[in-house]
């Protein structure tokens, strides 16, 4: 009974998200919806069908862009200065915040995909990503890193490799993402 209480709040954990999204645009779809189509037909007379997605897709675009502008800057920094104080919980948030912005953030360093060679006898090569070709101030030379994701997972290796070993792959990032992620099974 307890291990299919834990999946059961497992499952509550990954819909729940979701569903909240999902209802929240609904509604919100639903009262702006109807709050246009009643000022429309006073003043037009005239009866326009779906113009309330398309003021919530603006009123959720303009919340983004305040957002990010003037709440979110002193936000962070608060929360940055906070973060800060907290050795353990600096090193470990500051790990994740970089991994996630490496992906989707302004700074994405998973895009240059390469093919290691890791056994030049047999030909033996690995797919992955070059994320920083300076090394110099971790004090190492003629080397770049290269990270290897591991497959159906959310970790990887890190590897530091000679930099005539590494060869650029000429695919897009994401083509070489979903290729190693899926253990090579997958198809473009």
């Amino acid at each position: 009974m307890k291990k299919i209480l834990s999946y059961f709040f497992q499952g509550l954990i990954y819909i729940a998200p979701l569903g909240i999204t999902i209802y929240v645009i609904y509604f919100l779809f639903t009262v702006i919806d109807g709050f246009i189509r009643g000022q429309i037909d006073k003043i037009l007379d005239v009866n326009i069908p779906g113009l309330g997605i398309v003021v919530l897709f603006v009123i959720i675009t303009l919340l983004g862009l305040i957002g990010q502008t003037i709440i979110a800057r002193p936000f962070k920094r608060l929360i940055q200065r906070l973060i800060d104080r907290a050795p353990l919980i600096k090193v470990i948030y500051s790990s994740i915040r970089d991994l996630l912005s490496a992906f989707v953030g302004k700074e994405k360093k998973f895009d240059q995909p390469v093919l290691v060679i890791v056994n030049t006898i047999s030909n033996l090569e690995k797919m992955g990503f070059m994320t920083q070709e300076d090394l110099s101030d971790l004090d190492i030379k003629e080397k770049v890193a290269v990270y290897f994701p591991h497959s159906y997972n959310f970790s990887g290796e890190l590897f530091i490799v000679p930099r005539e070993l590494v060869r650029p792959v000429d695919i897009p990032s994401a083509e070489a993402m979903k290729f190693i992620v899926s253990g090579g099974v997958a198809k473009n």
